[in-house]
């Protein structure tokens, strides 16, 4: 009743959706062409090239790590979840793990049972449903052949017993479906990310201003002829400079803007984050603790704080 495991690329993905490596990504782009452009592939790449040096490690960084943890957390469900139940095979009664479990078995069920697929009522004596769990109700259901023959995958029997016919089993089910949603819609970001993402999308658009006005006053100042070259001639001259020094000016005024706006934006925060998120996670593992997600990590830490000052609001109280 679980969706499909996530590859290895799911999480490369993930980790290139992250606006200040979009951002980054941007830069080291016009940063290494720019550079290339101006001093040539031996000089030109190392600025651009580290960029990208940059991004990678802290896209490796998160996807490894949140892809080994999302491996660990999967056999530990597993062997959680792998729940031996008493099924009718071959007309006598049988215990099967609940993976087994396919269209058309005979479940037995008994109080505290978990129902573990979809199924229909066949025979029993007042059994009764916890479906707490699928519609909130607090109330039991009755189950029976004439009224309500029907029985939903994760609900419990809180009282009697019954043998079921299974009708879908796994993502088919209406338990399956529903996690199957929950797990698509959940991508809601933890305080931290929220904030970090504020404050790079504020210093880049500080840093794009910035920039913009400084590669307009170089340009005005360029074919206004108020910058001189190394011999203390006027660059620009109007139609007696040659179109190859006009486009290597604007290059060079290009480039310079554009080291702004990578200088601008920390390129080490979301690595700095990242590792920190990874050191967490590996000294909880050590307390047998398995955190699935790095951003788990803050998420907790935050929730701690939130209680602690709770108990002293109340205890003040």
């Amino acid at each position: 009743m679980k969706p499909p495991a996530k590859g290895f690329f799911h999480f490369v993905w993930e980790a290139f959706k992250d606006l200040t490596i979009i951002i980054l990504l941007g830069c080291a782009a016009l940063s290494l062409g720019l550079g290339i452009k101006v001093h040539g592939l031996k000089e030109g790449w190392i600025d651009g090239g580290s960029i990208f040096i940059a991004i990678i490690l802290v896209i490796s960084v998160s996807a490894v790590s949140n892809y080994r943890q999302n491996r660990q957390f999967d056999k530990l469900s597993k062997v959680s979840d792998n729940v031996q139940i008493e099924a009718v095979r071959g007309g006598r009664r049988q215990q099967i793990s609940i993976f087994d479990i396919v269209v058309g078995d005979v479940i037995c069920l008994k109080i505290g049972d978990q129902v573990p697929a979809d199924g229909l009522f066949l025979d029993g004596h007042s059994l009764q449903v916890d479906e707490s769990s699928m519609t909130g109700e607090s109330d039991h259901v009755g189950i029976n052949q004439i009224q309500n023959p029907f029985l939903l995958s994760g609900t419990k029997v809180a009282d009697g017993y019954a043998r079921m016919l299974v009708t879908s089993v796994g993502m088919n089910t209406t338990w399956g479906e529903m996690m199957s949603q929950i797990s698509r819609d959940t991508n809601d970001q933890t305080p931290l990310q929220a904030r970090l993402n504020k404050l790079t999308s504020s210093i880049g658009k500080v840093g794009l201003v910035v920039a913009f006005l400084v590669l307009l006053v170089l340009l005005v100042r360029y074919f206004t002829g108020n910058t001189q070259d190394e011999n203390g001639n006027q660059e620009y001259n109007g139609s007696k400079t040659k179109v190859d020094d006009i486009l290597n000016a604007v290059v060079e005024i290009v480039a310079a803007a554009v080291t702004i706006v990578v200088v601008a934006i920390p390129e080490g925060l979301p690595l700095a984050v990242t590792l920190t998120l990874a050191y967490s996670m590996k000294r909880m593992m050590v307390d047998k603790a398995m955190v699935r997600n790095l951003s788990a990590c803050e998420t907790m830490g935050s929730a701690t704080r939130h209680l602690y000052r709770q108990n002293r609001h109340s205890h003040h109280e």
